[in-house]
């Protein structure tokens, strides 16, 4: 009798897994390289990918700036930021090797001929490769000049040509609509959108990319999301610190709303409420995250005190060291109407979320740094069961508890599930327990950085992490009728709020109703 064959000897076909190295040479070139982003993220960014092998032999690396370095002086900067701030230190012969791709150029963005300069610089294929990454880390108010100058000097490509340019362009993308719409229209008449990268570093987070693949990747979570079992969503993106590092004349031109809930926070609600994608395609993936923004109806003036609340940080004790209230921060006004804590109560009129509210809200001088996602259930129709709270064997009763799935972004990276368990004594009794993913457990190495994951990206053409225009301009068309409510003072004042708090106790009024109100992170 024939042996039958063991299964250990079948050879399976194997799976093939998709590469993430960048095979194209390239030549990287940062405008305003002398710049605090370019030492702090870019630099370090780059080199962790050179290192771990995703970049090709045959990468340059040039930093345009006006201040008087040359190849020699810029290199031994980057090596110092490299020391500092890098995510894994570089020992000397990866450090040596690494900088001999790096150059710099000495040059005014304001001179048209430092461009055409620059572009026979790196006209010598011998040392820049021809496809090209240009990185404008300058100010919003000249990507005009710099694009319409690295055109005129034949620095832009075609979009369908042989070799690729890509622009990656930091936020604001505009400081409201119309500016949005201006800015947009300013960069298409010098890039397709396909050569257009526009980067939010909160799109680069681990857990921030994880949420997609949890909902769409099990099938016992997915069809959870939906207004038959959620009440609520709660969106919180909170940080302790003030004006540190000088950046009091930056925000209070911005102000809370702009700087994180018209790009990061509207990401995040996008991913967590999208419906399910045809493909893993940037373009099939921005289509529904489009569709989400579109369903949210901008507010009327009149009612923005309603779903609005906007808040000032006083003086007062952190951490048992007293900090000066916002007003009396260094380089801001007195009598400053700029608000450092920002909270909202959105509604997607779409078939999925219908008549689930989504809450948002960030601020400065918060209780804690941490940026979380957190889907709350409604409670069953009938309590059968006493549910208590405990601390160790002291338990009073409480009411019922709804179950939650918690995103966290930052710190802690992680997925909580909350749900009720009978507490194991004789009488019927449930608390509320947890069920905890942690990266830093699960995955004993360190994430990687949200700024090396976006500019491998760009290096690999996927603009899937990166915001398309429309998308910048319908999550403008939701903020701005609030800004203009609130540089009119339509019937919105300027709440007050402690340091080490969470927000001005008028934030409470717009969550009334919903479980115990904001969720207070731990």
């Amino acid at each position: 009798m024939q042996e039958t064959e063991s299964v250990h000897e079948i050879e399976m076909p194997a799976i093939p897994q998709p590469t993430f190295r960048v095979r194209d040479p390239l030549t990287i070139t940062i405008f305003g390289a002398s710049g605090d982003l370019t030492q702090r993220k870019l630099m370090p960014a780059i080199f962790t990918m050179f290192a771990q092998g995703f970049l090709p032999a045959e990468t340059a690396i040039v930093g345009f700036a006006r201040r008087d370095y040359t190849d020699e002086s810029f290199r031994a900067l980057m090596g110092d930021a490299l020391k500092k701030f890098g995510r894994n230190k570089p020992s000397d012969e990866q450090l040596a090797d690494f900088l001999r791709h790096v150059f710099y150029y000495r040059g005014d963005i304001e001179d048209k001929n430092a461009f055409k300069d620059y572009a026979t610089k790196i006209a010598d294929a011998s040392k820049f490769p021809a496809n090209h990454l240009y990185y404008l880390s300058i100010k919003p108010e000249l990507f005009e000049t710099v694009l319409a100058r690295m055109h005129d000097a034949g620095l832009i490509g075609h979009a369908r040509q042989e070799h690729w340019t890509r622009v990656v362009i930091e936020k604001p993308f505009g400081h409201d609509l119309a500016s949005a719409v201006e800015l947009n229209h300013t960069v298409r008449k010098f890039l397709d959108e396909s050569q257009v990268y526009r980067i939010d570093h909160y799109l680069g987070k681990e857990t921030v990319q994880n949420i997609l693949s949890f909902r769409f990747a099990n099938a016992i979570f997915e069809p959870l999301f939906n207004n038959h079992l959620v009440d609520h969503i709660q969106i919180t993106a909170a940080e302790t610190v003030g004006m540190e590092s000088g950046r009091g004349a930056y925000y209070d031109a911005t102000g809370a709303l702009r700087d994180m809930v018209q790009n990061h926070i509207l990401q995040l609600l996008c991913l967590v409420t999208m419906e399910p994608p045809a493909s893993l395609t940037a373009d099939a993936i921005r289509n529904e995250k489009l569709k989400v923004l579109q369903s949210i109806v901008p507010p009327r003036p009149d009612q923005v005190g309603r779903i609005a609340v906007r808040g000032q940080y006083s003086g007062g004790l952190m951490d048992g060291v007293r900090v000066a209230g916002y007003r009396e921060e260094e380089r801001i006004d007195p009598r400053s109407m700029t608000e450092t804590y920002a909270a909202l109560k959105l509604n997607l009129q779409n078939w999925r979320w219908v008549g689930v509210p989504v809450f948002v809200r960030t601020g400065k001088r918060l209780a804690r740094r941490v940026s979380e996602i957190v889907i709350h259930f409604k409670t069953p129709p009938l309590q059968l069961f006493q549910t208590v709270e405990c601390v160790g064997d002291m338990c009073d009763l409480t009411h019922s508890k709804p179950n939650q799935i918690v995103f966290r972004i930052q710190p802690d990276e992680g997925i909580a599930l909350k749900f009720s368990a009978k507490r194991p004594v004789l009488q019927v009794q449930v608390e509320n327990v947890s069920m905890n993913f942690s990266y830093s457990q699960t995955w004993q190495k360190d994430l990687p950085e949200a700024y090396e994951r976006l500019l491998l990206d760009v290096m690999r053409g996927d603009s899937t992490l990166f915001t398309r225009s429309d998308e910048v301009e319908a999550a403008w068309r939701i903020v701005d009728p609030v800004l203009q409510a609130w540089r009119e003072n339509l019937n919105v004042p300027m709440a007050a709020y402690a340091p080490e708090s969470w927000g001005p106790a008028e934030s409470l009024a717009l969550i009334k109703g919903h479980d115990e109100g904001w969720r207070r992170p731990v």
